[in-house]
């Protein structure tokens, strides 16, 4: 494995010095292994969400290529697009 060498902050530095002395981890290297791991796991689920986006988007052109969608009155827009949000909550995109 490559030797790196890596500069922090001050900041940081304290930071990864009160998690250590919180428990749960004995040294630095712990703390900064951690954490990349945290931000590679970030990484994956933002690639993910970027995925699914991207199949809505598909979907949605298709099916407006095919005809199959519903025209909105403006009337009616804040109450379809509340419900929309809903549904996007629910399947947690």
């Amino acid at each position: 494995m490559p030797t790196r060498n890596i500069v922090i902050t001050q900041e940081q530095d304290d930071f990864i010095e009160s998690v250590i002395r919180a428990g749960g981890y004995h040294n630095a290297d712990e703390v900064i292994s951690d954490a990349l791991d945290a931000l590679q796991q970030d990484r994956q689920q933002d690639a993910q969400k970027v995925e699914g986006l991207r199949k809505l988007i598909r979907d949605g052109a298709k099916a407006l290529e095919q005809g199959d969608f519903t025209e909105i009155d403006d009337a009616d827009l804040d109450r379809f697009l509340a419900a929309l949000a809903g549904m996007l909550r629910t399947r947690g995109t």
